[in-house]
């Protein structure tokens, strides 16, 4: 029997090496292929192993059981090597641990799966450990072994979780599990690797943190934040190609330059890109995906590493640096993370153990035919917790301020680009309803938000599910936030449209109102609308130069002053006029033109706008928080509206408030009237036609007067002089209260305007046409 164990060890057969080799009693038995003899060192003394008939096996006969001895063994070219034996450690993993994993519910999965410098015994190693429950056996290759598959067989413990100790195996050593399969061994990266080599290799590389975090008092204050009722600007950025520099002359062995540029490393770009989003006034950064992805053109969303930043800008201790430098700066960080699919690369997550372990076994569930990907079984106790350990890791481990959640549409429908009806299976109710993809998400955000408290999960859902937003208690899935695609085609496609016809199509600009509380949103002109021929936002719209940048400025005016947070992909802070290409950087030069610097100064002056005054942000999702002034002058292609504060919920007139007007054509309108709440005089405190954003100033001198004519619903106006494709922002002069008299002129005015307007219902189609 023992030579049959013997045999399968060699083989690399044998679940569990451990039950043969290592000390058994007082026999110790030890595996070293090619060795010319092998001792054993207990002490002082040295004890002769001798050889056994399975090649490269070694046996010797202690004193005394439980004799801590170390292996010396003697290669055919006479050098000596002396080892501790990884088979005479016990199991790292608990009972609980692994009950735990069982269940998907080890939060702390992370910190027990994957490969973990420590100390045994007072032996210095790394941990391994890993899940392949199909697999006949796992070995531990790696630069510390010689790659060398008979070395470093790990042992099968429950539920399929692969385990050992190898002394020795210190921090940087570059490793990979081998996976014996009944086809024949694979050689896979560790799912829970927390850094990996730069592609094209694909090897995990053993990692402690040694970063120490500066951040308490920011963590402290995140905690407390509601940012529902905050400003929340996001400025997304796709690191390799923000900004690059001259490639070395003599580039290093290990550089990972390429052509005439590189890519700013994460230390570089804690100070050039966190300097500059602060500057801008931005709130957050949201990062394209930094987990580790094999496909620079895949833009890091199909990932094989969801637990390590991307080697390609640095360590994760060069990352963490990178955060802390942003919250230094007063910047939340924001990671997209991608739960939905990741790629087949046999060197990553796809067919782990030879079986669909990671991705769901049905073809019709299990694979992304459009992406050509893998999607995860989400139904499985094991996977869930996965996804749910990587979220908590990049949250707790990196300190993250939160994940924008990618693909959730194509979780929650099992149709989702499906184009036959047996491309796809109905649930146990017949519906297309992914009920496994809904019940974690929903775990998902629980935990997340009870864990870290402060941070935001948005949803890039584009479909009308209902409930994103709303709690889970509620019956939602518990996001804090959804991206508006609806809002934003209808914003682009308004603004893109000729000036001569945007009258017919104002209700794009205004249909967004009907659903804009039905979640919590996020308004994204997002990397997405700036490729694969889509154009950039400046060239997405018509007319000249001048025409261009006017009609970029009133759109994002446009877009700060809408409710909703606000997310912005970068480049559009330029007016970069090229697509985004992620093989080079951002096109600066368009900066030598002062108008393009002038469009940089009305993002900063809108991020500061948005932080001065509470009614841009503090009702974002609270339809109290908004009211039209006037939603239908589409004949002259204007709109306008108010935000209000919190402080206008009892008494509007008297509360704080921003007027928004904006005019989308080339024209300028004089003696346009505005109805207004509050009987003061106005501050234009924003014009986007201003001379300092490039524009040819053209308004109203910073101060409009109020008159007592009623108009649009209240009982006093004002009259502007509309600058073309321009928007204003105008806030009271009159910090002070209105006076009861005013209030209750404001009062009865709006209830006889209610009044007319129900008798104006209540009359015949025929009689209603007539007046």
């Amino acid at each position: 029997m023992l030579a049959e164990d013997l045999d399968r060890i060699a083989r690399c057969l044998h679940p569990d090496p451990h039950s043969i080799l290592g000390p058994h009693e007082r026999v110790v038995r030890v595996l070293r292929p090619g060795a010319a003899s092998v001792r054993l060192l207990v002490g002082e003394r040295a004890v002769a192993a001798r050889p056994l008939r399975t090649p490269g096996m070694f046996e010797a006969t202690l004193e005394a059981a439980g004799d801590d001895y170390r292996v010396e063994t003697t290669a055919a070219d006479g050098s000596l090597s002396v080892a501790h034996d990884p088979y005479s450690f016990a199991p790292t993993l608990g009972e609980l641990d692994l009950h735990l994993f069982g269940e998907g519910k080890h939060l702390g999965l992370h910190q027990q799966l994957g490969a973990h410098p420590c100390e045994q015994r007072g032996v210095t190693g790394t941990r391994f450990a890993v899940w392949a429950p199909a697999a006949l056996s796992v070995r531990v290759i790696g630069d510390f072994n010689g790659w060398e598959p008979a070395l470093g067989a790990m042992r099968k413990l429950a539920g399929g979780v692969w385990e050992i100790f190898l002394p020795g195996v210190g921090e940087g050593a570059l490793y990979k599990f081998e996976v014996m399969t009944r086809r024949g061994p694979i050689a896979k990266s560790d799912p829970f690797g927390r850094s990996m080599e730069l592609r094209p290799g694909t090897a995990s590389r053993v990692h402690r943190s040694r970063h120490a975090f500066a951040d308490e008092a920011w963590m402290h204050e995140r905690a407390l934040k509601k940012w529902l009722k905050l400003p929340v600007s996001i400025y997304e950025v796709h690191l390799p190609s923000w900004k690059r520099k001259p490639a070395p002359e003599r580039p290093r062995a290990d550089d990972e330059s390429t052509g005439a540029e590189r890519w700013l490393t994460y230390r570089e770009l804690a100070h050039e890109l966190v300097d500059y989003v602060a500057d801008l006034g931005f709130t957050h950064i949201e990062l394209l995906p930094v987990l580790e992805h094999p496909y620079d053109g895949s833009w890091g969303y199909q990932l094989s590493g969801y637990f390590a930043p991307t080697s390609r800008l640095g360590t994760p201790d060069d990352f963490a640096y990178f955060v802390d430098r942003c919250h230094a700066r007063g910047l939340g960080v924001i990671l997209d993370w991608v739960p939905a699919h990741f790629p087949k690369d046999s060197s990553a997550l796809g067919r782990f153990d030879g079986t669909p372990l990671f991705e769901h076994w049905d073809p019709r569930r299990g694979e992304h035919r459009q992406w050509e990907t893998f999607v995860f079984d989400w139904g499985k106790p094991e996977v869930k917790n996965f996804l749910i350990a990587s979220a908590l890791y990049w949250l707790e481990e990196f300190h993250l301020d939160g994940l924008r959640v990618d693909a959730v549409a194509s979780m929650l429908y099992l149709d989702y680009a499906a184009n036959h009806p047996s491309e796809w299976e109905p649930n146990v109710h017949g519906g297309r309803e992914n009920l496994e993809a809904v019940a974690f998400l929903k775990e998902l955000n629980e935990v997340l938000h009870e864990r870290c408290p402060g941070i935001l999960v948005c949803a890039e859902e584009s479909t009308s599910w209902p409930g994103v937003t709303k709690p889970t208690y509620a019956g939602g899935l518990g996001f804090d936030l959804k991206w508006n695609m609806g809002w934003m085609h209808d914003s682009l496609d308004y603004f893109a449209c000729d000036p001569v016809f945007r009258s017919y199509q104002h209700t794009k600009l205004t249909f967004g109102m009907m659903y804009a509380y039905s979640e919590h949103y996020l308004l994204p002109f997002s990397h997405d609308e700036v490729v694969h021929l889509k154009r950039s936002l400046l060239e997405k719209v018509p007319g000249d130069a001048w025409q261009q940048r006017a009609t970029l400025r009133a759109l994002l005016s446009y877009m700060w002053a809408h409710p909703g947070k606000k997310l912005l992909f970068m480049g559009g802070e330029i007016g970069q006029r090229t697509e985004w290409n992620f093989a080079t950087e951002l096109d600066w030069g368009v900066l030598a033109d002062p108008a393009h610097r002038a469009l940089q100064s009305l993002i900063r002056r809108l991020n500061g706008l948005h932080k001065q005054y509470a009614a841009l942000a503090e009702l974002d999702h609270d339809p109290r928080g908004f009211s039209w002034i006037d939603a239908n002058d589409a004949p002259q292609s204007v709109a306008s509206f108010i935000r209000f504060a919190a402080s206008s919920l009892h008494a509007r007139p008297t509360g704080d408030f921003v007027v928004f007007v904006g005019n989308f054509t080339p024209v300028v309108r004089y003696g346009y009237r505005l109805g207004v709440p509050r009987k003061c005089d106005y501050l234009e405190v924003l014009n986007t036609d201003a001379a300092a954003y490039g524009g040819s100033n053209t308004g109203n001198m910073g101060r409009v007067r109020i008159e007592d004519v009623p108009s649009h619903g209240h009982a006093q106006s004002i009259r502007l002089t509309l600058p073309p494709l321009a928007a204003l922002y105008l806030v009271p002069a009159d910090p002070a209260p209105a006076s009861e008299q005013e209030l209750a002129q404001e009062a009865r005015f709006r209830a006889e305007r209610a009044k007319a307007r129900a008798n104006e219902e209540d009359l015949p189609p025929s009689s209603q046409g007539e007046r």
